[in-house]
């Protein structure tokens, strides 16, 4: 036999093999993939369970033997604390709404009005939840982009509402109330007044945003708006240069 039938054939194309992907890096997909799935759902459902065992540990023992169900029943009820809460505010609800409930409110007012310090605390408290928690309240409505702590060093923040009083009164520029949260705890931060057209607004949601907060830019929304509105942009910073761009410039 000679030697040249040995030899390959110059003009065949070598055939490369793909690499083959072995047990272990396929296993480790799919734990990761499994930790992706499960750990959202986990930490969800734990501080649910926690924060309904904490409410149920509360106001449960307050019930009578003789109407709390945990007495007849071997086992216990989960939720029944917050069930209770949930009817109980109702119920203050519905009956303050009366001609009654509004006497009842305006006497414990007046009272509370007339202690030096619990006063001050009730009334910050009220203003607080009235603000919030009003259909008509702009508090937390947008989200918005301003430089901080320094030029060409943006934030993201929370409209809390429109300086009013002393404050605006004490400036020339519109200027509004702007919650800076901090990561990854966003319910501390810094209130900050700002005129108004240093603000950037954006188009994303609070939820959006507070879940940006949160994750420290992690999860990050998409950009929803028209393709026209993305040609508007910040200016780069540059010294003292002015970086908010208006409509009208």
């Amino acid at each position: 036999m000679s030697t040249q039938e040995n030899k390959p054939n110059a003009e065949e194309p070598l055939q490369i093999k793909p690499p083959k992907i072995g047990l272990l890096r396929h296993l480790r997909g799919y734990f990761f993939a499994g930790v992706l799935i499960t750990a959202p759902l986990g930490i969800t459902f734990y501080l649910s369970w926690l924060f309904i065992n904490w409410v149920d540990d509360t106001i449960t023992p307050l019930l009578p033997p003789a109407y709390n169900p945990e007495t007849y029943l071997p086992f216990g009820v989960p939720g029944l604390g917050l069930l209770i809460v949930c009817v109980v505010m109702t119920l203050i609800g519905a009956l303050t709404a009366g001609m009654l409930g509004r006497f009842w409110v305006r006497t414990s007012e007046h009272i509370l009005s007339r202690m030096p310090v619990i006063r001050s605390v009730y009334s910050a408290l009220k203003q607080i939840f009235e603000t919030v928690l009003s259909r008509q309240s702009d508090a937390f409505r947008e989200v918005v982009l301003f430089e901080y702590p320094r030029r060409g060093s943006w934030a993201l923040g929370f409209i809390t509402g429109k300086t009013e009083g002393e404050i605006q009164s004490s400036t020339e520029d519109e200027v509004v109330n702007v919650f800076l949260p901090t990561t990854p705890n966003p319910t501390s931060g810094y209130l900050l007044f700002l005129p108004r057209r240093e603000l950037v607004i954006l188009s994303m949601s609070v939820e959006e945003g507070i879940k940006m907060v949160i994750s420290g830019g992690i999860v990050t929304p998409p950009d929803r708006r028209a393709p026209a509105e993305r040609t508007v942009k910040v200016a780069a910073a540059d010294g003292n240069e002015k970086t908010i761009i208006q409509a009208d410039d």
